[in-house]
């Protein structure tokens, strides 16, 4: 079989060791060998999103986290800012009203991101905003936001509940979830993680789980208080993906082996690079240089490039 080099912002190339992983035995998803293998993945992933804070595990796409977020967090009380950056953070206004919430879109120039100073002259303009949920990264455009730290502390001096997607960031970059206020940050397993599609993690702060006892929640499947009890014994509410999580455990095991310092120093070396090899070539960047992402990279086609595209498809 002729081995496939993957350069998409998602499934990513997988590890030998990983793709191994997935032949271990099935085993019983209430018994003491799986609740060794949920507290050493759960344990992982606190180490990826540097917190300290519950992370639960979902079957499910990147979506699904956000469905988890927006079902357990939010309700028809709230008014949320959503920074509207691309294609993914349109998804996310739909799912934050489709909750009932009242979705206040910030459109930000092409290739760029919402500011601290941008986000605080809407929060003055907005008395009565109650939550932040934006994209970090932004696939669609290549932007990052990288003034996560700040954004959040903002955020906190207002009182907002913050929720991130770092979907196609998070294991690649330095998004710190504690040191940045995030109080639900969604993440998945098939990008920088390098694990199989079919996860989504969500990382819940203390604020967002009190704010979530006062709210009726929006989903059987993806319910907040059920995940609570379960995870207490060190289990999913329903039958998770077992081989999936064979292959995060070891994904896990191969980013703590390399350490976080190194991972992202080796996503900035490569993005450089391959941003230096595209610009060579003629190739202009979606995202603004302040912005220009680490993980994704987006570009319009070079002079003449759309033609090409065009011949190809026809």
């Amino acid at each position: 079989m002729v081995e496939k080099l993957l350069m998409l912002p998602g499934p990513t190339q997988l590890p030998s060791s990983v793709l191994r992983a997935m032949a271990k035995p099935v085993i019983s998803h209430r018994g003491f060998e799986f609740h060794e293998l949920y507290r050493r993945v759960v344990d992982g992933l606190r180490y990826v999103f540097q917190t300290n804070s519950r992370v639960f595990i979902l079957t499910a796409s990147g979506t699904g986290g956000v469905e988890f977020a927006v079902t357990n967090f939010l309700d028809e009380k709230d008014e949320v800012i959503v920074p509207i950056t691309g294609v993914f953070a349109e998804r996310m206004s739909k799912a934050i009203a489709n909750r009932g919430a009242k979705v206040i879109k910030l459109y930000v120039e092409t290739g760029c991101h919402l500011t601290p100073n941008e986000l605080e002259r809407a929060l003055e303009k907005n008395k009565d905003v109650t939550a932040l949920s934006l994209v970090f990264n932004e696939t669609s455009t290549g932007v990052a936001t990288w003034d996560i730290v700040e954004i959040g502390k903002i955020a906190k001096e207002w009182g907002l509940l913050t929720i991130v997607d770092s979907i196609s960031a998070l294991g690649g970059v330095d998004i710190p979830t504690d040191k940045a206020g995030i109080d639900v940050h969604i993440a998945g397993s098939q990008k920088c993680i390098a694990a199989p599609p079919g996860l989504a993690f969500v990382a819940v702060s203390r604020y967002a789980e009190e704010k979530a006892q006062s709210i009726d929640k929006g989903s059987f499947y993806f319910n907040f208080d059920a995940y609570t009890r379960f995870d207490e014994k060190l289990e999913t509410p329903f039958t998770p993906a077992i081989p999936l999580l064979y292959a995060l455990d070891e994904a896990l095991r191969l980013m703590r082996e390399e350490g976080l310092k190194n991972i992202f120093e080796r996503h900035q070396k490569a993005s450089e690079a391959l941003y230096a090899a595209l610009s060579s070539m003629g190739f202009k960047f979606v995202a603004k240089p302040d912005f220009r992402s680490r993980t994704v990279i987006a570009t319009y086609p070079p002079r003449g490039g759309q033609h090409l595209l065009e011949d190809t498809l026809l």
